[in-house]
């Protein structure tokens, strides 16, 4: 090694010689001659010349005199050559290098390319290179270093991708104190070698593609005072050297991988320290108390980081800071008041973090701060009135908090142009001063509860606003049509309000909005007629590129003009909407649309042919509609279509074969259809899709094997279809599965024993088959799952114990042939059945030929009872299903006692809800029609077509129905009877006992039940579904329940209580998730009121989930 190091400094030491033989020969023997032919030469080299900045470079004219060239007053030779800002394009010439005089060469902003010739080492007086913004690439030259006389290279903005001999070149008498190579594609590690420039003041290697740690020597740069290496890769910890350079006045880390903490006393050796920049990387720890000490600190940039801890009170010391960013990392604690005292502060800025409690009154006193962000954080309190002293404020942020009361008037005095205050608790009107802050460009008030009109002028004075958001509140009355004078709006968002009246038609004269939501509001159509005229306003909002109008009562028809949107459109919500008549063909002329939704209308015509247009279109959703017809081939030839909704219409024909084509699709919903046929085995090719739900349809045949190949499914929902035959075993290899649907159909044979391989479900319901042989213990591998149902099936043997089956109930195993179990199953005991089988193989050999002879018997006398009571009375008829099970009046009317008050359940305005028990112990429900009471038997006919199409295990469970002239009921499971009192204020009185941890206090206590008790049994399934805790867990007795323990955590935001699986620790975008989820959590303790009255009503409910989810979508 050391025969090496000799090697190398005798090589240096014979080209310092040659080179110093070359330059004294050059002095010696050359004149302004040679200059001139070195810059001819250099001419000659540039390809473009667009602004002629070298046209007098000739031989008729004086070298001197040439543009851009500088001589000395001695030797009358070139000692400047500055050709910057020419557009020049080209290669520097080796002759450059005969320069001999030269001492600054600025070459700035033009488009020279290729290295840079050696010969240019020769240029021994050269002081100054400025090569910055060209195209430069390859390696940077070690012979920079061979250059005695360098003070400042700057190689900025260029291509440069290698330094690694660049700064083993240096030697420490070197005279370099400029040295930036920013912009570049510089690669590899900064090396310890860098401390050989000894007089570096100014160090910039930002924006290249660095890597490894930064070296320990940079602190031997004792004069240095600039060091700017944002931009790169580095990690490890900043160098704790660093912060002994005396003579350092900025430093700048930023967007790097850089970790580990600040040290203690990071200021004690840095007295001159102005610029601290170190956002987006990922070091932690406290901020250091001992930053007061950095007097002179005027930029101190944090944010982006894993900081934690409270922000430190000595950061106040700081009287000269103007900006400081601590947003995005992971502080605690209040603001410190005295931070009040940093009076030339201009930037703010402590967004999403975990800061509490009220907005220090000292920040109100900073008369020259312009922003101030405080956005996604836990402060609350009132914004006090003195913000209005903040005159030279022109951004607010303080959206994502609790702050609650009014808006502040004083907001009105200031100029400001971002004002965000959204997702809070801010109530009261929106005062029209807000409206007439002429400098705004974006207003969010979004996601709080404000209430009233908007004012009459809204928009007048607004010329400037580009974003208003004003969704998620209480406003009411009429949009304005002086809206339009913001005429550089281009996002429009009021939804999710009460908002009433037409949607105005000159709402088209907004020519720049690009984005306009109106949903969930009672918006109408303008229109005397029965179109949409609003639409055909909008088509001259040529940037238009989502429309959102769904939820709302417009009741009118599609105009043909809907095909007179720009190519700009991309997303159509229009959902629930009651629009009517077909769709026009004309939508295939939206070219450029990704998202297309009609949902919940009153569409009625077929599926139109031009939709094959749409190839830019990802979602296609119609469903619950009363669209007819086939399923069109035109639909294959959507081959960016990743979600297909066409549930819930009348649909007719087969599944198209050319769907399996469509290898984007990820989500299929062809549910509650008339679909018949088979599935095509395409479909099976899909290995992309995510949902699979072709339930309630007509649909007949085998289940392919090849559904094995859908590994990427997690919800597959074949229900109520007439599928046959046995259950594939392929199955198994479906490990990310989730919810699984076979149920109501005619499989037959086992339960595929590799069903238990399907880790991932969470729900497995198999029942109303015809299903035999044993429950495969394998399925007590499936730890995740929550439901089973093989019920009405002809299932025999032992039900598994183990694994998720210690928590099923009877109901997911009644109606087999011969299961047995724990007596908690409700089936007979295995050991009985053992001792008996001898016994039974007997009996079965004498009785079961002398059964067949008396059924026989039966059946016939049974056949001729059953024509003859046809005369006199028409039978009970099961009119929901035709699998439904057969219950007749009789069957009721002893079930019921003669429908005694005892068993009475409640009334409403239809009728009277009974408990019954059949003679095999089934408890059920049975809903008696009142024939008498007008319109009863339209509500039975409604309710039996409604029901017969529900099918889902979080919904009453219809067993039957019974119908004749005189008499109708429907037969339901026993469960959440109150959804059928007429209303909610109807209370009657009953034994039937609830499931313990979920019952309201008053049914508890007196067996009173409403239908504020299924609001309080919501609520707990509320915070059991987002704590992951049951109300019957161990941890619960006593005092504490579920109930108490997540109200106990109010006071720090629930975070104790939320699911892990749901938030992690260091989850980015968490404070988001615990915002929405501290909503949730507040709904739910709302429906948990002791007292019936003051829980929630449930239309509330549903309208805060709506605004929840909302906010979290837009998060």
């Amino acid at each position: 090694m050391e025969d090496g190091h000799f090697l190398r400094l005798f090589t240096v030491l014979i080209i310092t010689l040659h080179c110093l033989f070359i330059s004294s020969a050059a002095v010696s023997g050359t004149n302004i001659t040679t200059d001139q032919s070195a810059l001819l030469s250099l001419k000659f080299h540039v390809s473009s010349d667009p602004t002629g900045g070298l046209s007098n470079w000739t031989v008729s004219s004086p070298v001197c005199t040439w543009a851009g060239i500088t001589c000395g007053a001695r030797h009358r030779r070139v000692t400047a050559l500055n050709i910057s800002n020419m557009g020049l394009a080209g290669a520097i010439p080796p002759e450059l290098g005969n320069l001999s005089f030269l001492v600054s060469i600025d070459l700035r902003n033009n488009t020279f390319a290729g290295t840079l010739p050696e010969d240019l080492s020769r240029l021994r007086r050269l002081k100054f290179i400025r090569l910055s913004y060209n195209n430069f690439s390859g390696e940077v030259p070690p012979w920079f270093a061979l250059l005695p006389q360098l003070q400042l290279l700057s190689l900025k903005n260029n291509s440069f991708t290698n330094m690694n001999s660049f700064f083993d070149s240096f030697a420490n008498e070197s005279k370099l104190e400029t040295l930036d190579m920013s912009f570049n594609s510089l690669q590899g590690r900064i090396p310890s070698s860098i401390a050989n420039m000894s007089n570096l003041e100014t160090l910039i290697l930002s924006n290249n593609l660095l890597r490894g740690v930064i070296p320990q020597s940079i602190g031997n740069l004792r004069n240095l005072n600039w060091l700017n290496i944002e931009g790169n890769e580095l990690t490890g910890s900043i160098p704790s050297s660093l912060f002994n350079v005396s003579t350092l006045e900025l430093v700048s880390f930023s967007r790097n991988r850089l970790s580990g903490s600040l040290p203690d006393d990071m200021c004690i050796g840095v007295p001159f320290l102005q610029g601290v920049y170190l956002s987006f990387n990922k070091i932690g720890g406290n901020i250091p108390s001992s930053i007061s000490s950095c007097s002179q600190l005027q930029t101190l940039s944090l944010s982006n980081n894993k900081f934690s801890g409270a922000i430190p009170r000595e950061i106040a010391s700081l009287e000269m800071l103007q900006i400081l960013y601590l947003g995005f990392n992971e502080l605690t604690g209040e603001i410190p008041s005295e931070i009040g005292k940093l009076q030339n502060l201009g930037f703010l800025a402590m967004e999403n973090n975990f800061l509490r409690g009220p907005i220090p009154f000292g920040i109100f006193n900073m008369s020259f701060l312009q922003r101030l962000s405080l956005a996604q954080n836990e402060l609350d309190g009132p914004i006090a009135e003195e913000i209005g002293n903040l005159t030279m404020l022109t951004e607010l942020y303080l959206g994502h908090n609790n702050f609650t009361g009014a808006i502040p008037r004083g907001l009105g005095k200031l100029a400001l142009e971002i004002l965000d205050l959204g997702t809070n608790r801010l109530t009261g009107n929106i005062h029209s001063d807000i409206f007439n802050i002429s400098t705004l460009i974006l207003i969010s008030l979004t996601s709080n509860s404000f209430s009233g009109k908007l004012p009459a002028n809204v928009g007048e004075f607004l010329p400037n606003l580009a974003q208003l958001f004003l969704g998620q509140n209480n406003l009411e009355g009429v949009l304005p049509s002086s809206i339009v004078n913001s005429s550089q709006l281009m996002v429009l968002d009021l939804s999710v309000n009460n908002f009433n009246g037409p949607i105005p038609n000159s709402i088209g004269n907004l020519e720049l909005l690009q984005v306009l939501n109106l949903e969930m509001n009672n918006f109408t159509s303008e229109s005397a007629s029965s179109d949409l005229s609003f639409i055909a306003s909008l088509t001259n909002s040529r940037y238009l590129t989502e429309l959102a109008v769904s939820y709302n009562p417009l009741n009118g028809v599609l105009p043909s003009s809907i095909g007179n949107f720009s190519s700009s459109l991309q997303t159509i919500y229009a959902s629930d909407c009651k629009i009517k008549g077909g769709i026009p063909i004309e939508i295939g002329n939206l070219s450029g649309l990704v998202s297309l939704y009609f949902y919940g209308n009153d569409l009625t015509g077929f599926i139109p042919t031009p939709l094959h247009d749409l190839q830019s279109l990802q979602r296609l959703s119609l469903g619950n509609n009363r669209l007819v017809g086939s399923i069109s081939n035109d639909l294959c030839a959507l081959n960016n279509l990743g979600a297909l909704y066409l549930n819930e219409n009348q649909l007719t024909g087969q599944i198209p074969e050319c769907l399996g084509n469509v290898s984007t699709l990820r989500s299929i919903h062809l549910y509650s259809n008339n679909l018949s046929s088979v599935v095509p085995n395409s479909i099976w090719n899909l290995q992309d899709l995510l949902e699979l739900d072709i339930s309630s349809n007509s649909i007949t045949g085998s289940l392919s094997p090849q559904i094995g190949n859908l590994k990427a499914a997690t919800f597959i929902d074949l229900s109520m279809n007439r599928f046959s035959d046995n259950i594939p075993t392929t199955f198994g290899g479906l490990q990310k599965v989730t919810n699984l649907s076979l149920a109501y159909n005619n499989f037959q044979g086992p339960i595929p024993d590799s069903m238990g391989t399907m880790l991932s479900l969470v729900s497995l319901d198999l029942s109303h088959n015809k299903l035999s042989g044993k429950i495969p213990k394998s399925l007590e591998s499936l730890k995740h799952l929550e439901y089973f149902n093989v019920s009405y099936n002809e299932l025999s043997g032992e039900i598994p114990t183990n694994g998720p089956f210690s928590n099923f109930t009877s109901q997911s195993f009644s109606s087999n042939f011969a299961l047995c179990g724990p007596s908690r199953f409700q089936v007979s005991s295995c050991r009985e059945s053992l001792h008996g089988s001898k016994k039974n193989k007997v009996l079965k050999a004498v009785f079961i030929p002398l059964g067949i002879v008396i059924l026989l018997f039966v059946a016939t006398i049974a056949f001729i009872m059953i024509r003859y009571r046809r005369k006199e009375n028409p039978p009970a008829v099961p009119d929901i299903s035709t699998s439904a099970q057969r219950i007749s009046y009789y069957d009721l009317l002893q079930a019921t006692d003669r429908y005694s008050e005892e068993n009475l359940l409640g009334k409403g305005s239809f009728g009277s809800v009974y408990k019954g028990v059949l003679q095999d112990g089934t408890v059920l429900a049975v809903k008696v029609f009142d024939m008498q009471a007008e319109g009863a038997l339209k509500n039975f006919e409604a309710e039996c077509e409604v029901l017969k199409n529900l099918r889902h295990r979080n919904l009453t469970r219809v067993i039957s129905s019974c119908s004749n002239e005189e008499f109708k009921a429907i037969v339901l499971d026993d469960f959440g009877m109150t959804r059928f009192l007429s209303d909610e204020e109807s209370v009657t009185h009953t034994r039937t006992l609830a499931t313990l941890g979920y019952m309201a206090p008053e049914y508890g206590l007196e067996g009173v039940v409403s239908a504020r008790c299924d609001v309080y049994s919501y609520g707990i399934m509320v915070l059991e579904t987002f704590t992951g805790k049951r109300p019957s867990d161990e941890m619960f007795g006593g005092e504490m329940n579920l109930k108490k323990w997540v109200k106990d955590s109010r006071p720090n935001g629930f975070r104790e209580v939320v699911d892990a699986n749901l938030v992690g620790p260091n989850e980015e975008g968490s404070g988001k998730k615990l915002s929405c989820l501290s909503r949730v959590f507040e709904l739910a303790l709302s429906c948990l009121a002791d007292s019936p009255g003051e829980r929630v009503n449930v239309k509330d409910v549903l309208a805060e989930l709506k605004k929840i989810k909302l906010q979290f979508s837009d998060s």
